[in-house]
């Protein structure tokens, strides 16, 4: 950043501190939390929490729905006021004066009361409406009055906050609802239109972070699991955070915008690439040896097209790249990516753009953490004329560094506590009727301790909010990966395992996703189902419906000669496969815990399974893998959870 830009920056925060000192002196210093404001729902069926701070000592006032509470601020200027319990409703408008200055009393507007819901976790619950399934048409049919939401933006500290950084609320309607998370916004909806109350939604979560950055520092300290790391924050300074700022900033400036003017030389036709590599397409990087390389990487293909092509607009389909890219053809950019915002990868390109005979595409990507590339199957990788096809299969021309490194950066986001800082202790105690989360990939390489780190966070919350064993409902880990040909051990199979234990703890649900995931993205799109199967725990378990909301799940085993009969909870009517076919993803282990594929069937409330290679069985698996094949379901149509019998047995 040049000298001057660090003084008009400067200038501008100041300004802006001076506006906000004279604002609130002219609201009499009343000031609130950012988690209020105008379009925000509060929890009803219960007293209500507000708070806020002002001249010490003053005596403030509030207002609500025909109820005045008062109280008198603390010598440091803070203050607190319940209102007492309202049923669902409104609009209402809420205001707050000092004594005997009615007149200047601040007010939001378009109050709902009904039932609020945290939203946490990092991408998959983070993923954006608009980068979902079906976006343009959800989008265009999303006019739910009654359903608000406030985004709580990123933020990392070092020590609890007291108030989130900025935050608005909103009311879901086409205009808001593209950037709002996809599954809070169809399990909303749902509940919404199940329960008939307004929804408010308070969106707090961050890509990529494990679940420690999302708990306190007193609870971290309690297990030796997280002390250590805990501590090692003792050493960082908001310095150490200033500077990553500034290295991300720089990062992410390379990965949106092109460098060195690549973006006017690489892609016409005439560039020379004779000294780049080449790569078969579709595949990835990381398969040729840049597991760990982290840059921009150019990519470069001459195609022939036929005559016919010319003169009409032509449809080009990438198949599944990686998130970041663009596309240019014969030098012009025909479409850029940010962040998987167009859910399907397909483009107009322009008749005047063709040219008989050769044409050049050039694709300018982000390689990210193991990734880039133009992913399987082959078959969604071509150029059409809506009549005809020419594959873009087979050889690419590949280039990297050609533009500046990406800075290292820390991501001090990951860093224990410092999101429950941030992002969570400033919204604690506001009225909530729960939880629902969706978090886990970045702890799979440290599964088995998800098992204590998972219900550590979710009591740590609990506790602190002090409403009881608030609804916790989250989301196990979809499939992902490619499929192995044989059983194998999983670290994505024992995270989901710790998912599925931490149910002991009381008033929590779970929503299986084994059947939805895909193989080469892990943010599935498929956010509604994710959302729709949230709502119906959310149904049963806290509404109290009596319905089916979950699929099977392992409750015992018996060993009958060479076979053994699985038992499960939560059968419904029956057991079926999602298919139709035969059951698959069970494996089955004797003595020597070598396991094989194994013959399932089905009767009635329960699986037998077996297999001609194990005479004396010892131990079951169900979906054990990154990517199960698995298709046993409930008369309700969800997917059995994934299970071992391992360490179940002697």
């Amino acid at each position: 950043m040049s000298v001057i830009n660090r003084l008009l920056l400067r200038t501008a925060t100041l300004s802006f501190t001076l506006f906000f000192i004279f604002k609130t002196q002219c609201y009499a210093q009343i000031t609130l939390s950012k988690v209020f404001g105008d379009n925000m729902v509060l929890q009803r069926d219960m007293k209500i929490p507000v708070w806020g701070n002002s001249a010490p000592g003053a005596h403030i006032t509030a207002e609500l729905g025909g109820k005045q509470v008062t109280t008198k601020a603390s010598q440091e200027g803070k203050w607190k006021v319940d209102f007492p319990k309202f049923k669902a409703g409104g609009p209402y408008t809420l205001k707050f004066y000092e004594k005997g200055k009615a007149g200047e009393a601040i007010e939001f507007n378009n109050v709902l009361i009904g039932d609020v819901w945290l939203a946490s976790g990092q991408s998959n619950m983070e993923w954006q409406v608009q980068q979902a399934k079906d976006a343009e048409n959800e989008i265009a049919k999303a006019d739910y009055p009654n359903i608000h939401f406030l985004f709580v933006e990123h933020d990392k500290k070092l020590t609890p906050q007291t108030d989130i950084s900025s935050g608005q609320w909103k009311v879901c309607d086409t205009a808001n609802v593209r950037e709002l998370s996809a599954v809070a916004y169809y399990f909303s909806r749902k509940i919404h239109q199940d329960q008939n109350v307004p929804i408010g939604i308070i969106q707090s979560t961050w890509g990529g972070t494990p679940v420690e950055s999302w708990t306190s520092r007193e609870k971290l300290l309690t297990s030796p699991i997280t002390k250590a790391a805990t501590l090692g924050n003792d050493t960082l300074t908001y310095d150490h955070f200033i500077a990553d700022s500034l290295n991300s900033v720089r990062y992410w400036e390379i990965v949106y915008q092109p460098q060195n003017n690549t973006d006017q030389k690489i892609p016409e036709p005439e560039y020379d690439d004779s000294d780049w590599n080449g790569i078969e397409m579709p595949g990835v990087f990381r398969d040729i040896g840049m597991a760990g390389y982290n840059g921009m990487v150019w990519l470069r293909k001459k195609v022939m097209l036929p005559e016919s092509f010319t003169r009409k607009d032509l449809t080009i389909n990438l198949g599944h790249p990686e998130m970041n890219y663009s596309l240019y053809f014969n030098g012009t950019q025909i479409c850029k990516n940010v962040w998987n915002a167009n859910p399907t990868h397909h483009y107009t390109i322009p008749a005047k753009l063709v040219k008989n005979g050769e044409n050049t595409i050039s694709v300018r990507m982000a390689v990210l953490w193991g990734g880039g590339g133009l992913n399987p199957p082959a078959d969604e990788l071509y150029i059409t004329d809506s009549v005809s096809r020419v594959s873009l299969e087979g050889t690419w021309l590949y280039k990297k560094d050609l533009e500046p490194a990406l800075p290292e950066i820390q991501n001090y986001h990951y860093y224990p506590e410092v999101l429950f800082n941030a992002m969570i202790n400033p919204l604690i105690p506001y009225g909530i009727k729960g939880f629902i989360w969706y978090q886990g990939e970045a702890n799979a390489e440290a599964a088995y301790d998800y098992r204590t780190l998972f219900p550590m966070m979710i009591q740590d919350w609990r506790a602190r909010w002090g409403q009881g064993d608030l609804p916790f409902l989250f989301v196990q880990l979809a499939n992902f990966q490619a499929v192995k040909p044989q059983p194998s051990e999983s670290d994505w199979a024992e995270l989901r395992e710790a998912q599925t234990m931490t149910l002991s703890l009381p008033n929590t649900g779970m929503a299986c996703i084994i059947d939805i995931g895909e193989a080469d993205d892990i943010h599935p799109r498929n956010k509604q189902e994710v959302g729709r199967r949230l709502a119906l725990i959310a149904n049963k378990l806290v509404y109290e419906e009596n319905i089916i909301a979950s699929g099977p799940q392992y409750k015992s085993f018996k060993v009958e000669g060479n076979k053994v009969r699985i038992s499960f909870a939560h059968t419904g009517s029956g057991l079926a496969t999602m298919d139709g076919k035969e059951v698959t993803g069970f494996a089955i282990a004797g003595e020597d815990k070598q396991f094989y594929w194994a013959k399932a069937e089905i009767d009635g409330d329960e699986v037998v399974v077996s297999s001609d290679k194990v005479k004396s069985p010892k131990a079951v698996r169900y979906a054990w893998a990154d990517n199960p094949v698995c298709n046993l379901v409930n008369s309700e149509g969800l997917p059995a959870v994934p299970f071992r019998t391992d360490d179940r047995i002697d």
